[in-house]
């Protein structure tokens, strides 16, 4: 069985789209009809995200099923811990790892395990960068100047990552960190020696959205660009 974990913090607005993704690379015909189970961590949620997930749950069928827990650490690192506890001991093979603001591919789950890995780091696109107003055409052509969106690259995202149960469990899961746990994690992986795949064919589209979840993360990154460009428009830097 293939596990999938999302930890969620508030996600009502974007929380649809991300399922429905998720159902359509569940059901992809390239896993051969191997069950997929999909793991929801409500982390101290006040809104409707779990009103959705159940309604999502009740598409559910012999291929896939999906359904929610529900935490109180206000961190990133436990939520995907807790997700990933359950899945293991569901019997999950592999554990895939996304975001409640991001849209996985039909065939994200089969291009990670075409992959023969021990653990995949994969890579992010943005396809709205509205919500940067004024500053969305500029942060756009940062971006594809210098992000890697190529095999071999070495970023590691929450939103793109998998790994083997074994492999995850030699090198601890992730710690209870509130943010920064995917990087931990990559590098306890590779300090046990594990066979890790820095690919771009597992693909997903995330969220530029600027008020992120979690700090430090991709939206802070991005956040960061902005007032770089902004300081060096004002001749504050150069």
């Amino acid at each position: 069985m293939i596990g999938v974990v999302v930890p969620v913090h508030d996600e009502e607005a974007c929380l649809d789209a991300c399922l429905e993704a998720l159902r359509a690379a569940a059901i992809c015909p390239l896993l051969c009809g191997e069950a997929v189970s999909i793991v929801i961590v409500l982390d101290a949620c006040n809104d409707q995200s779990q009103r959705i997930v159940l309604a999502h749950a009740m598409q559910a069928d012999l291929r896939w099923r999906l359904d929610c827990i529900a935490v109180n650490a206000h961190n990133v690192g436990a939520a995907r811990a807790a997700g990933a506890k359950l899945l293991l001991q569901r019997g999950a093979r592999w554990l895939a790892f996304t975001d409640a603001d991001t849209r996985v591919s039909p065939d994200w789950l089969s291009a990670q395990l075409a992959l023969n890995a021990d653990a995949v780091c994969g890579t992010v696109a943005v396809d709205d960068w509205s919500p940067h107003g004024d500053n969305a055409d500029a942060l756009r052509i940062h971006f594809a100047q210098t992000y890697t969106d190529a095999d071999g690259h070495r970023h590691i995202h929450g939103a793109n990552f998998g790994v083997c149960a074994s492999a995850y469990l030699r090198a601890g899961g992730f710690a209870p960190l509130p943010c920064s746990e995917d990087v931990a994690l990559v590098a306890a992986l590779l300090a046990c020696g594990a066979h890790i795949a820095w690919s771009a064919a597992p693909r997903v589209t995330t969220s530029a959205r600027r008020d992120a979840r979690a700090r430090d993360g991709f939206g802070d990154t991005l956040l960061q660009v902005v007032a770089a460009m902004t300081a060096r428009q004002a001749g504050l830097v150069t």
